[in-house]
This record gives structure tokens, sequence and C-alpha cells, in this order.
């Protein structure tokens, strides 16, 4: 009876109203509609109410970066028939001030605004720098939508902090994946209908959704249950297959992190990809407070499949810590369309994927040997990028010219970063305390809605830590002077070792020496790998364009030919290689040699010190 009462009182206080006093934009959540039932051309309607405004004019933006991304992706270029209308439906006077944002004239007549969004999936190959796939968003009418809402909801000025309610109509064989608050589902009689609500719009771009056929297993870890949501077109995969390989790494992740904990609710939204030119290219995934959105090929082998999710999943659990608990300002108010870029990449991404891997080896997922593999990796990855480059320089311009090219360096050298501090607090404390605990001090001092001032944090690290990592921050992380990692395992008893080993000739196992041009199909040599002994001895270089090897022509549709031609090849047999070098076409030739590469590893030394064998345990072992 008093909840029956409460909300007729609340009606009357809420209708009682004259409607210019009650239906201001200030009062009223913005309203947004989303279509995925009358899909043309790959395009879904939306609607924007936001309520009566009181300004002249008024600007709507869709986003041009957002969190998690560190790309300038412009996604107001998805957005076409772009209209503002009057209470009569009238169209208003709109000026479009750039790719992402419109201004609206004689704003106080406005009613709402209607757009049609494009996908991303189907236009991948077609652009130079196509949006990250699991950032991205995929319309396929009937069968799939991928909601990365910040493709397809915007937000109008001073209102990006008032909440929002968002009604979707779906078909009514599709259902939708998310942890955003659902407020209600109605079924109607040829669609049904889900609305969510928000507190602002970073609510909204925060929680993804994936609209599908319902494939989905749960779990629970400790108190946070975990939702796993697959779309495999082909049928190859289900969410319960491989529910059980999700649970045994989350529950060793929560192992590791001990009492940190953020959140009470986790979903993996999984999207697999048919590789056809028309779906997603861009393969691992983008983290979210509450939530992962994974893309990965649908034809990977079931391990492979396993290990990219271990690993990819893993790495977006664990920003949960950092960015989402331990943030700067610059992340906590974000600016979608005008962005400043935090220093401290370092801790978000490269500090969550040392976790990603450090935590393996810890409880006992990977052996010692595949840990010292993946060190080594990154050690390899990293000298792909400018290792004089300071790492908090390139960071605050990570959108500009020369640093975002140093970007996936963030994965490299930003996890031995977090390594190095790692042992450095280990081998000051005697073992007692690691980078962990340092992220533990910090999610207690700060948190999710604390942010910390980016200019200050590397000094109150240094106040919870030793002079010793403050050092390595002023030489190593702030300084461009390049990590000498030898030292760092030798402290833990490890050394590197070099071997001249046989390679393909295209191929270093599963690391290629060339890639494709997915918007051309023309294929190249790698310049950020070393090539094998074969192909310097013959000249290539790395960004040399392959137009011909013996008189046939390869591009990417036969460039599985091209591949398996080379197995039949035998050395001393003659080749004719006929490339693109910088706009010109250049004819190499010469015989056919074994392919041999120098392959580095990180081994255990012989007759290391009691203390150095006492650190490794420490550093390595639960």
């Amino acid at each position: 009876m008093k909840k029956v009462v409460y909300i007729f009182a609340v009606s009357i206080l809420l209708y009682g109203c004259p409607p210019k006093l009650n239906d201001q934009a200030e009062y009223v959540p913005v309203t947004a509609t989303i279509d995925l039932v009358n899909v043309t051309d790959d395009k879904v309607a939306v609607e924007i109410d936001p309520g009566r405004f009181s300004e002249e004019s008024t600007t709507f933006y869709i986003p041009k970066t957002v969190p998690g991304t560190y790309s300038t992706d412009n996604y107001g270029q998805y957005i076409e028939n772009f209209k503002a209308l009057d209470y009569d439906g009238n169209a208003l006077q709109v000026t479009k001030l750039d790719e992402n944002s419109w201004q609206i004239d004689n704003a106080r007549q406005l009613d709402k605004i209607t757009y049609k969004v494009n996908d991303t999936y189907d236009t991948e190959t077609e652009k130079k720098e196509p949006v990250f796939s699991p950032a991205g968003m995929n319309i396929d009418a009937g069968k799939n939508f991928v909601l990365n809402l910040h493709g397809f909801v915007g937000y109008f000025e001073k209102l990006n902090t008032h909440s929002y309610k968002l009604i979707i109509n779906s078909p009514k064989d599709l259902k939708g994946s998310t942890t955003l608050t659902r407020s209600q589902s109605l079924v109607n009689e040829t669609f049904d209908t889900d609305i969510y609500v928000a507190n602002r719009y970073f609510e909204i771009i925060d929680n993804p959704i994936l609209y599908a056929s319902p494939d989905i297993a749960s779990f629970k870890i400790n108190d946070i249950e975990v939702t796993l949501s697959v779309y495999s077109p082909n049928k190859v995969y289900t969410a319960e297959s491989i529910k059980g390989d999700m649970e045994k790494m989350m529950r060793a992740q929560k192992a590791y992190l001990g009492d940190i904990n953020s959140t009470k609710k986790y979903n993996i939204l999984l999207y697999l990809s048919t590789l056809e030119q028309t779906d997603a290219q861009g393969f691992g995934a983008l983290e979210h407070h509450t939530s992962t959105t994974v893309v990965l090929p649908e034809a990977m082998p079931r391990a492979n499949l396993v290990q990219a999710m271990v690993d990819v999943v893993s790495h977006e659990f664990f920003h949960i810590v950092t960015p989402l608990t331990v943030h700067s300002e610059e992340i906590h108010n974000f600016n979608y369309n005008n962005p400043k870029m935090s220093e401290h990449l370092w801790m978000y991404e490269g500090v969550t994927e040392y976790f990603a891997n450090i935590f393996q080896i810890k409880q006992e997922l990977i052996d010692d040997n595949d840990f010292y593999q993946r060190i080594m990796s990154k050690i390899n990855g990293a000298k792909a990028y400018d290792d004089h480059m300071s790492f908090t320089e390139m960071s605050k311009n990570i959108l500009k010219d020369p640093y975002k090219d140093n970007y996936a360096n963030v994965y490299e050298k930003g996890a031995l970063i977090g390594m190095c501090i790692d042992l450095i607090m280990l081998e000051q404390s005697n073992g007692e305390r690691g980078i962990l605990d340092l992220m533990k001090d910090l999610s207690q001092k700060y948190g999710k809605d604390k942010p910390f001032e980016d200019e200050k944090i590397i000094d109150q690290i240094v106040s919870l830590t030793y002079p010793e990592v403050g050092e390595f921050f002023e030489k190593h992380v702030i300084g461009n002077t390049p990590i000498p990692y030898d030292d760092f395992l030798n402290k833990v008893g490890l050394a590197f070792e070099t071997k001249e080993v046989e390679s393909g000739y295209f191929l270093n196992g599963q690391d290629p020496f060339i890639n494709v041009n997915q918007g051309n199909g023309d294929i190249f040599f790698r310049a950020e790998v070393p090539l094998n002994s074969f192909l310097v001895k013959l000249g290539v270089k790395g960004n040399d364009i392959i137009r011909s090897i013996n008189g046939m022509n390869y591009k990417l549709d036969n460039i599985r030919d091209m591949v398996g031609t080379s197995f039949a090849w035998n050395p001393g047999d003659e080749i004719n290689m006929v490339l693109i070098r910088d706009g010109e076409e250049i004819t190499l030739k010469g015989n056919i040699t074994k392919p041999m590469v120098s392959v580095s590893s990180i081994v255990p030394v012989e007759g290391a010190s009691a203390a150095s064998l006492k650190l490794r345990n420490a550093w390595m072992k639960r």
C-alpha cells in the first residue's frame, strides 16, 4: 500500500506541474532510442530526446576518442542523415562543426534529433586506420549487434553528467547481454523492448551490449557474478564449451588479487569473426569497469582460442585495478572530443599487462619456461619501438606523431617497467612487498571516485615505496635511458642465452616476417621484426612490398599459395623476387639459402647465489 501511494504521489508531483517546468533538459534524463528491428542497408536508426532547452543553441557530440583506446577514431564518421526536429516535426538549422559535432540553432524549439549509424566491422578493410574491432560496432540485421554505445549514443554540451534512459527495440529472438542496469523489459507482438538507465553518459559508453541469440554461461568467483556471452556465427564454440577455462583463469586471478574487489558483476562479451572481408579484423579486447568486449577469429583451434582468451581477458579483468580504480583526473573527467591524455600509460596498460603474465606463473597456470619466454617476447617486442623515448612524454602525447606509432609498446616495455618496479620493491623489502602491494595501497588512497593528480603520482609512489623506485622512474620512465634488462634478470639468477635456429622463409613459428595491407591487399615485409638470414642475404628490407616471386604475382587473395610454395623451396634453387621499395620497382636475384634467425632466451644461471634464488622465489611463486 505504501508503495502504491508513493508512486501515485510522485506521479502527481511530476505530471501536475506545467510542462515548461518538468521537461526542461536540466531536470529530465536524456532519452536515447535505438531501433534494432527496422535495419536498412546495415544502418540503425537512433533518436535522442534531451528535454526542453532554454538556450538559443546547443551542440551535440559523438566521441572522437573513448577511454581505453588511446587513439583518435572519430566515431562521427559513421553517422548519417543527422536531423534536428522541432515539436511539429519540422527540421531545425544544423551546422556540422567537424566530423564529430553538430551545432543546433533555435535549440529552444528542439524536440529531438535523429540519425542513422553505420557499423565499423564491414568497412575495416577499407580504412587506413580502422576502429579497433573490440571498440567498434557490428550491425547484422536479425543475427547480431555489437553495441559499443559510444558509436550509437552521443551527448549534448553540458548534459554529459545528466542521467540517461536508453530504450532498445530488438528482434524477439535476440537478447541483450550487458552490465548496464536494465530497469524494464517489455514484450511486444513483433519485437521486444529493453529499457536501461544510467547516472551519466560515461555509464552508457562504459557498458557495451551484445544482442544475439542467447548463448550464455554464468559462474561465481567468491562474490563476483561472471557472465560469459558468446556469438559464434557458425556455432563452432559455445559459452558452455569455454566456461570451465574462463572460470579456472578468473579464480586464479581473484586468488592473486586477494582483497582487491571493485565490482560484484562482470560480463565477458565474446564475438567470433568469420574473417570475411566484411567482418571484424582487429583481435583483442577493450576493458570497461564491469565488462570486457573480446573479438577473436572463429577459426582458431580450441587450444589457441582458450589461451588467447586467458591472455586478453585476464588483462582486461586486471583493469579493475587500474585505470578503473586507480586513475588520474584526466581519466576520471575524460573529454571525449578534446581529450587530455595522462602521463601514466606505463601503469594503466603496462602494469596491467604485467599482472596478466605474473599471475599465471604465481597461480601455476604456466611453468617457469613459459614465463621466461613471455618476458623474452616482451623484450624482443620492445625493440621494435623507440627505446629512447620518454614513456611519460609518449603517454601524454599518445594521440600525436611521433608518439602514437609507439603506442603498442605499452604492452611490451610497459609490462617490463612493471616487472622492474616489482623486482626493485621485492629486493628492497627482502621479498615482502611487490608491485601488487603498491597498487593495493594506491587503491586505498585513491579509488574509483577519487582520482590522483597526474603530475604528483610518481612522488606519491616513491613515498609509498623506496628511493630506488624513484631513481628508476627518473632514469627509465620519465627519462629516456633504455632499461638494462640483464641487470634486473641477474638479480634473480637469470641471464640471456642466444643461439641460431632455422626458421621458415616467411614464418618464424607463429611470428610472420610478412604482413598485409588490408586496404589494397599488398603483402609487405615487416620492419619491426628482424628478417631471417635468407631474406637479409637476398637484400630484402622492412616495408618492401612483394610484387612477384619467380614470375608469380602475389596479393592477399593468394598469400597462402605463396607461403605454401615456399615449403618446397630447396637451398641452391634460383629465386627472382620483384619488390616495390619506396615507390619504385626493384628486382632481387640470387639463390635460396637455409633461413636462420638468432633466438635469445632467458635461462637460469648455474650456481646462482642463495639470495638470487630467494628473490626469484618471492617473485615467481605464491
